[in-house]
């Protein structure tokens, strides 16, 4: 086979990629407020999207929202009252974590295990990164760090939400910034707090 036949044949072999993550149309959550519970209704169809297991996204919802819930035929009812927001700002995180290639930014992605360790392979270039929550060092430093409603502080934009918010770590949390673009160090007011989700605005 010559070189052109062997291209011809690899090329007709790779994924059908087109575009970027804007591709990956998320539909907005739809919550249900529920006496003392929050229902979030459209759960399993986001997962769907996604190509995620519903129980997977739901126990990162619990664990990003600090509550615990219940899951029902791709529906959710979780302890609390949380909003539209809370919810949208939850996906956003989980697309980061288990969704988006690091490397090329695309969806085409594969949760897999390799020697025990949960893997994110990317279909469309090939890389792969453990799925971990990732932190820099000082990591018992950053544990310390609490984020409180009502302060000011300064951080680093280091992504970008599904909506174009500015998103920063710091500690456990991860902060929605809006007007605020990758690369950014900026000083913000955190307005409230849900969970590991805090929501600020430039100060």
């Amino acid at each position: 086979m010559d070189y052109e036949s062997s291209l011809d044949r690899a090329m007709e072999n790779v994924p059908d990629i087109g575009g970027d993550e804007e591709r990956l149309q998320i539909p907005d959550a739809e919550p249900q407020k529920d006496g003392a519970f929050t229902r979030f209704t459209n759960l399993g169809e986001i997962a769907d999207v996604l190509s995620r297991e519903t129980e997977h996204l739901h126990r990162f919802v619990q664990r990003e929202l600090g509550t615990s819930g219940k899951l029902e035929e791709g529906r959710a009812r979780y302890n609390g009252s949380f909003s539209q927001t809370d919810f949208d700002a939850v996906v956003d995180a989980y697309v980061e974590e288990y969704v988006l290639c690091s490397e090329c930014g695309l969806p085409d992605t594969r949760l897999v295990r390799e020697d025990r360790t949960p893997m994110l392979r990317c279909d469309a270039c090939g890389a792969f990164r453990p799925v971990t929550k990732r932190s820099s060092g000082g990591q018992q430093q950053q544990q310390r760090e609490a984020v409180e409603e009502g302060q000011t502080y300064t951080v680093e934009i280091t992504g970008t939400g599904r909506k174009g918010d500015g998103v920063a770590e710091k500690g456990k949390y991860t902060i929605f910034v809006p007007g605020a673009e990758e690369g950014d160090v900026v000083e913000i007011y955190i307005k409230n707090i849900s969970g590991n989700l805090a929501f600020a605005r430039r100060d």
